[in-house]
């Protein structure tokens, strides 16, 4: 084989044979293939695409670059979540443990912030004690006495994708919906979850702004899983305003803690809902109704012991930011729009995200949101508290903030936060 060879396919519009795909990717692992090859041939997928074959044998050529977890001794289904970002989105927080006390075991491997969107593990690392990093047989004893557990991937689970998502990042290919398919189902099939739920959001504040693309993407995940025997199911969610409240890390840990108690904002509470159903229904747990299990404590119950189970202490105060600043309304009327890539840029600006995934994060800096589109507001009152360690991030911030928001007369009629269903 040879990687220009492999290029000039791609570039001229051919599907890639099978020993071509494994090939390259193998080959690229392995130091083989140079980055410049890997990025040529990148832009070239972009470009050109690929058939569902070979999405799902490039996606399987990922998986075999590494190893694959075994949750077999577990005396319970398995089923995981995924969502391809999106601002003030913790649902993973209250889900987890949600699905795990209703009856399934939610391995759950997530990631961290970069640019306008949050990670999972930067909001639960604002709790002291809390770890990212377990071994395998970490996990496999956390989600053996809770149901749950949420971490970090291990640098054994599918090497490829984590030198070609680098790549991707660097070289105007992160759009590629075969490349993004392929990257999010090789590391959710090699952790060996028995079934996967999809959240593939549309809007301002995700990466698929429109929901041709959204649905392209999640058909082909859903696909994917599918080839692989994993019972996979996608929800397209809207991501035209922030989700919830609370944009940052602590803060959205503490809106999440709400839902767990029984309370929170309505759509965190729907999708979290909504989220749940499907996992039990793909992983073929029925019985309980996840909505009884928020309003019971046992969700709250099991997320505790997760919590403690990971070093954490589900007591301790959450970190605060040292400064703030409150964005009054300008004008009395309804708040019609409010743009969930400026708040979720403003928050990165405010230090709850990073430019680079070396960046730290402050976990107190963040945005609350005092009303959300439909509510009416009087001029003067607060509309968005900004939180910072540092005053000088403000006007930045502020500054994303322009034309971030509208306020009418009159209410405009509110869409369903729940688009659609792929299957």
């Amino acid at each position: 084989m040879d990687a220009v060879d492999v290029i000039r396919a791609k570039r001229d519009g051919a599907a890639l044979r099978p020993e071509q795909i494994d090939w390259v990717v193998d080959a690229y692992t392995r130091g083989a293939v140079a980055e410049e090859q890997m990025a040529a041939l990148a832009m070239a997928i972009l470009l050109n695409g690929m058939d569902r074959a070979e999405v799902a044998r490039w996606t399987d050529a990922m998986i075999r670059s590494g190893a694959r977890m075994d949750w077999s001794a577990l005396d319970r289904p398995t089923v995981d979540k995924h969502s391809t970002g999106g601002v003030g989105d913790k649902v993973t927080l209250p889900l987890a443990p949600l699905v795990a006390a209703c009856g399934a075991a939610v391995p759950q491997l997530s990631g961290r912030g970069l640019g306008h969107t949050g990670g999972t593990l930067d909001k639960l690392e604002s709790i002291p004690g809390w770890r990212a990093s377990l071994s395998e047989a970490e996990m496999l004893d956390v989600l053996a006495r809770t149901g749950a557990v949420i971490c970090a991937a291990g640098s054994g689970l599918a090497p490829a994708d984590r030198r070609l998502y680098a790549l991707r990042d660097v070289t105007g290919t992160v759009e590629s919906i075969p490349l993004i398919a392929s990257s999010i189902m090789s590391k959710k099939i090699a952790e060996g979850t028995g079934a996967l739920v999809l959240d593939v959001k549309v809007g301002s504040g995700a990466f698929m702004k429109s929901e041709a693309a959204a649905r392209e993407l999640a058909g082909t995940m859903v696909a994917i899983g599918a080839d692989r025997g994993v019972r996979t199911v996608a929800l397209l969610t809207r991501m035209d305003r922030p989700l919830g409240n609370a944009v940052g890390n602590a803060v959205e840990v503490a809106e999440a803690v709400e839902v767990l108690a029984g309370g929170g904002p309505a759509d965190v509470v729907e999708l979290t809902v909504a989220l749940a159903r499907e996992m039990l229904a793909a992983a073929g747990v029925s019985g309980k109704d996840p909505a009884d299990a928020l309003a019971n404590g046992s969700a709250m119950d099991v997320w505790r012991r997760m919590i403690v189970a990971q070093g954490g202490n589900p007591d301790a105060p959450l970190p605060v930011a040292r400064e703030e600043h409150v964005l009054r309304a300008p004008s009395s009327g309804v708040l019609t729009r409010l743009d969930a890539y400026a708040v979720g840029v403003a928050a990165w600006r405010l230090g709850a995200g990073r430019a680079r995934r070396e960046d730290a994060v402050s976990f107190g800096a963040g945005i609350l949101c005092h009303a959300k589109p439909g509510d009416r507001v009087r001029e003067g009152t607060p509309l968005l508290t900004l939180h910072a360690d540092d005053t000088s991030r403000f006007p930045r911030a502020l500054e994303a903030l322009a034309g971030a928001f509208t306020i009418g007369d009159e209410p405009v009629p509110e869409n369903p936060l729940v688009i659609d269903r792929i299957t």
